[in-house]
């Protein structure tokens, strides 16, 4: 997985749900500097990581992990 595409494909949806990335690690359980490395590309995802912020996000993991792969096939 491209960790830049993925950080820019969990911004997207962080902000189409419209929240922070402070709500989104609160709702997710993972700190603030975590998320905002996540959408920086800095940091790549766990499985369980991808499974929190879905959850947090409410939407499910294939939706998140499609959106990655269609941004990948686009390129």
């Amino acid at each position: 997985m491209d960790v830049k595409v993925f950080g820019q494909v969990l911004r997207t949806f962080r902000e189409k749900k419209g929240i922070s990335q402070e709500k989104l690690a609160e709702y997710s359980e993972l700190h603030p500097t975590f998320i905002s490395m996540l959408e920086t590309g800095k940091k790549q995802p766990t499985i369980t990581t991808l499974f929190k912020l879905s959850k947090a996000l409410e939407i499910n993991v294939h939706d998140l992990i499609k959106e990655v792969e269609n941004r990948l096939n686009d390129r």
